[in-house]
This record gives structure tokens, sequence and C-alpha cells, in this order.
């Protein structure tokens, strides 16, 4: 298995655990460093307000593989819409339209 899939496969786990280490906004804030020094050993802390989660204390090098891991998701959603052939739209002439009140789209 590739380093990268590897290191998402832990996180993915890392995520499932979770849901087991989370405290409140009020929590969070009195013991910052400790949910921080959590996290850079490698134990992710959800931030939760009113019960729901807002935020996630992870380490880095978790954010890094999620950020690449939805790059790599948006790529392919790009090469799908343009191997379908379809009209497309440059940039300038969508940011013409958006300007002139026109609907977007191929003229």
């Amino acid at each position: 298995m590739p380093e990268h899939q590897e290191r998402a496969s832990e996180v993915a786990q890392a995520a499932v655990e979770v849901v087991e280490n989370s405290v409140s906004v009020r929590e969070a804030r009195a013991h910052l460093a400790e949910h921080i020094n959590r996290a850079e050993s490698g134990t992710p802390t959800v931030v939760t307000r009113n019960g729901a989660p807002v935020a996630a204390l992870v380490p880095f090098a978790d954010f890094e593989v999620l950020d690449e891991a939805a790059d790599l998701m948006l790529a392919r959603e790009a090469e799908a819409v343009l191997a379908r052939d379809e009209p497309t739209v440059t940039l300038a002439e969508l940011v013409a339209d958006l300007f002139s009140g026109r609907t977007p789209g191929p003229a």
C-alpha cells in the first residue's frame, strides 16, 4: 500500500476515535495547550458547542493528508466533467457574464 494511502487509512481510523475524545468549547479554551499537545502526539479532539461538533484539533500531518485527499477528489470531478466533452465556459467569459447580469453559459 502506498504511503499516502496508508496514512489516509490511519487518519480515517483516528477519525473514528475522535468521537470518544470530545470537549466543549469552554473545556477546550480552558485547557487549549493540553489539547494541542494531545493532537501533536496523535490524539485528535473534537470541540463541541451545545453538543454539536464545530471544530477538530488534529495533528497537522493528518490535516495535510485530508486536504490533499480533498484536492484529489476535486481534480477527479473536474476531469470527469471535462471528459463529458460538453460546451465549456472560460473564466473570463464567466466573469463577464456575472458582471453583465447574464446567465453564465456557452454562447
